[in-house]
C-alpha cells in the first residue's frame, strides 16, 4: 500500500527532503552525475548505511536515478531527475539565506588559521 503523503505543500516538501542528507544528496548532484563514494567524501560525516538508505528513499520518491554497471568492482552511479532537478530554486533560495545569515552574525563562526 502507498504512503499517503501530506496535502500542505510546505509539509510534503519537508517529508521528501527534510533531512540533513537528503539536502546536501541533492546539492552535491546538482552538478551532475556522481558515484557512491564521491557522494560520500563530498558529503563528510555520514556512514555508507545511512547515505544508502537516503539515496534509495530518494529513488523511489523520483528525484534521482540509480544505474548500476556490471562490472567488477561495481560502480553505481547516482543522477538527479528532472523533478530532483526542479529542486533548485529551494536550495538556491536556501544558500542565499545561509550566506545572509553569516553576514549578519560572523561572530557565530570559527575564523579561518591566520585571521
Amino acid at each position: 500500500m502507498c504512503e499517503q503523503l501530506p496535502a500542505c505543500p510546505v509539509e510534503l516538501t519537508i517529508t521528501l527532503i527534510g533531512n540533513k542528507w537528503k539536502v546536501l544528496i541533492l546539492r552535491d548532484l546538482m552538478d551532475g552525475t556522481k558515484r557512491f563514494g564521491e557522494l560520500r567524501c563530498a558529503i563528510g560525516a555520514v556512514s555508507q548505511k545511512v547515505l544508502t538508505a537516503n539515496l534509495r528513499e530518494m529513488e523511489q520518491e523520483g528525484l534521482l536515478s540509480r544505474k548500476a554497471y556490471a562490472e567488477v568492482p561495481p560502480r553505481v552511479e547516482y543522477t538527479l531527475t528532472e523533478l530532483g532537478y526542479s529542486l533548485r530554486p529551494v536550495l538556491d533560495a536556501m544558500h542565499a539565506w545561509g550566506d545572509n545569515y553569516k553576514d549578519e552574525h560572523p561572530s557565530r563562526f570559527k575564523q579561518a588559521p591566520g585571521k
